[in-house]
């Protein structure tokens, strides 16, 4: 299944032991995100670090491992969405991925109940996922 990460999904994957991790690293997904996710990482690491229930090593295990199964799609691929991205998402800090997920015709793995609040595409949380999937 194609899909676009949320930033929520990828923190909370590195934060806690769940199952928005379990989903992640069992390949269900090619999954999707924009590039500027990991630079935003990078600026709140420290910050992501002091909350996490694991220890460094597991952090940044989990980490490395979510780099290496995601695709990383630069803004300049798909800027051509974002007008019709912002017409579309109930949140300006999330236009980019509506843009990204409208240029790969998927849904969003996101738990932000706002971007639910539109009918164009599709919102997936991760229950509904595990659900689907049975983990």
């Amino acid at each position: 299944m194609k899909i676009v990460l949320d930033a929520n999904i990828l923190i909370s994957s590195l934060i806690k032991q769940g199952k928005s991790a379990e989903l992640l690293l069992n390949l269900y997904f090619n999954i999707f995100i924009p590039e500027f996710i990991f630079t935003e990482f990078e600026k709140h690491k420290s910050e992501i670090i002091e909350k996490t229930h694991r220890n460094s090593e597991e952090f940044w295990d989990i980490y490395s491992q979510i780099r290496e199964i995601t695709t990383i799609v630069p803004v300049k691929e798909f800027e051509e969405y974002l007008e019709e991205a912002k017409r579309i998402c109930p949140d300006e800090n999330d236009v980019p991925y509506f843009a990204l997920a409208l240029k790969l015709k998927c849904g969003i793995w996101s738990n932000d109940k706002k971007l639910k609040e539109q009918n164009e595409i599709r919102i997936y949380t991760t229950e509904e996922l595990a659900k689907e999937f049975e983990a």
